[in-house]
């Protein structure tokens, strides 16, 4: 009885995890946040730089709660805090700790822009930038997404000269496919032009013969009648 009475509490925990995560699952899917394909961006010192961030959600927003921050080390802070009210509105900005960072993104149109530009940029800006989404629409559920910038002394120039031989390599090696190709193609047409003219020729030569020994239907049979 009491094995019993364990495998009933061990499906009823199974159960409950089940529903959880049916419940779950449609909110975990909905809200999405991305700051691009690139994990690492880079930037000269004394320049700026623009950090992208859309986002996107099934069931809509109202309220929405965005902020980045910024993280490298022991060091922690947030850079710019806002909210959008709806899809008809521009996000508006509540905190800002930088002067030199702007919203640059606009949410009209279902653009879900929320990107920001940081001017002037220092060696120390170097770190991982962190864009934050709350959506109060879907019980809150947050999202996230991380980039990493890397300010340098001056960007450096990449060696394509390995990527030009493969190219060139490739590109040769097509050239000559495609001339094997035509030179058999004038191959066949000369061979099927001779085999013409050798048929021509057959035919001509077949004519010649019928006549020249009266066969009938040639010219042989074509004797004038003779005189008595």
């Amino acid at each position: 009885m009491p094995e019993a009475g364990d495998r009933g509490a061990a499906r009823a925990r199974w159960l409950g995890t089940g529903l959880l995560g049916l419940f779950l699952l449609p909110v975990s899917l909905s809200l999405e946040v991305s700051v691009g394909k690139a994990t690492t961006i880079y930037a000269v010192n004394g320049t700026e730089i623009l950090l992208p961030c859309t986002f996107s959600s099934c069931f809509g927003f109202q309220d929405l709660h965005f902020w980045w921050s910024y993280n490298i080390s022991d060091t922690y802070r947030i850079l710019i805090d806002g909210t959008v009210k709806n899809e008809k509105s521009d996000p508006k900005v509540k905190f800002k700790n930088d002067d030199r960072i702007t919203l640059e993104g606009s949410t009209k149109e279902k653009m879900n822009n929320i990107s920001i530009l940081l001017r002037n940029l220092e060696f120390s800006d170097t770190g991982k930038y962190t864009c934050h989404v709350q959506n109060p629409k879907e019980n809150n559920f947050q999202h996230q997404a991380t980039i990493f910038l890397q300010v340098v002394d001056k960007l450096e120039e990449v060696d394509n000269t390995v990527t030009l031989i493969i190219l060139g390599v490739v590109g040769g090696v097509i050239g000559l496919l495609i001339l094997i190709l035509l030179v058999k193609k004038f191959i066949a047409f000369i061979i099927k032009k001779t085999q013409e003219k050798k048929k021509e020729c057959l035919v001509s030569s077949s004519g010649n013969d019928n006549t020249e020994n009266g066969l009938p239907g040639s010219k042989a049979e074509e004797k004038p009648p003779t005189k008595v």
